[in-house]
């Protein structure tokens, strides 16, 4: 291979930055032409790329988002236009490309996989909802957003002795609400894995604790979930606690990525550019138990990931 490109798809996620560093001094390092693709699948299709240096990648390592940007593209979703986003990439004299983005980028990359065309892939997203992976660039970094946050909204709720709702990223998922409910201890948690009943799940939760002594409260729920306000409003109804919600919404995606994202994204594009430069292709990079790994990108999406019990269990006895 002489020529690679690279892109970032999907949602933007904090440490993409990092890695798209990585795979072109890497990349440079091994003697290779890398070029980056602007808005993802969709500049591909337009060929808006141009060839990165050593240069245009430096001071981007602290940065949130995604200097390549991102963007959704409705043509890209057809055969069609998978046919056309491989001739636009072999008019650049492209040998492969590696994608950087969550489960909607792996699928788009195995389409062009299944098209002849290679492809690399790198989970960058912050839910962490990859099943062939146990972590995924920005995954830490949308966490501390949120700590930062409930801090925050705990003093507050301290102070007048309320409830709080706060209502996080995770439309499929529930690993930043679970982790965040650890961290932050919350009275209860919502997730969208597991069904719930309002009364049992939180009300009661709330009653006992302060029957306990407890001045004030906190429940966290998954965006997949929803409801917030309303959820809210309920509380406030059932126990007469002034309560109220807070929507983080995007806040989560942006802001410098944590040395733990800088590192894992670091480590895992290069490892990308390594694959493609032993002759490997159609895989995606993983962490399992601690090290850097990598799968068939058909046999990954077909990988399936739960949440974990033991961790929600936890929340329960450390709630009380």
């Amino acid at each position: 291979m002489k020529t690679i490109g690279v892109l970032t798809s999907g949602g933007d996620a904090p440490g993409m930055n990092a890695a798209v560093r990585a795979v072109v001094r890497t990349g440079i390092y091994y003697g290779l032409k890398v070029m980056g693709i602007r808005k993802g699948y969709a500049g591909l299709l337009n060929g808006d790329m141009e060839e990165m240096t050593l240069r245009s990648v430096g001071d981007i390592i602290h940065r949130g988002g995604t200097i390549l940007q991102t963007a959704r593209s409705a043509e890209f979703n057809s055969e069609a236009g998978v046919k056309k986003a491989i001739s636009i990439a072999k008019v650049f004299g492209l040998d492969a490309l590696i994608v950087i983005g969550g489960d909607g980028s792996y699928r788009g990359a195995r389409d062009l996989a299944n098209q002849g065309f290679p492809v690399i892939c790198i989970p960058g997203t912050i839910d962490n909802d990859i099943a062939s992976t146990e972590y995924t660039i920005g995954f830490d970094t949308a966490l501390n957003t949120v700590q930062d946050a409930i801090d925050k909204i705990r003093d507050t709720a301290y102070s007048h002795e309320r409830c709080s709702v706060l209502e996080v990223m995770g439309r499929h998922a529930g690993y930043i609400a679970l982790n965040v409910a650890i961290s932050g201890g919350a009275e209860a948690v919502i997730l969208p894995e597991k069904e719930f009943d309002i009364d049992r799940d939180i009300i009661k939760p709330i009653i006992e604790g302060r029957n306990r002594g407890k001045k004030h409260y906190l429940v966290i729920i998954a965006e997949g979930v929803g409801g917030a306000v309303e959820i809210a409003k309920y509380i406030e109804e059932k126990t007469d606690i002034k309560t109220r919600a807070t929507i983080l919404g995007h806040i989560q995606r942006g802001g410098s990525p944590t040395v733990y994202d800088r590192v894992m994204a670091s480590r895992m594009g290069a490892y990308a550019v390594k694959l493609l430069k032993e002759g490997k292709i159609n895989r995606v990079i993983a962490l399992q138990k601690g090290v850097i790994t990598d799968f068939d990108i058909n046999e990954a999406l077909q990988m399936k990931k739960t949440i974990d019990e033991e961790m929600v269990e936890l929340n329960k006895i450390l709630a009380l």
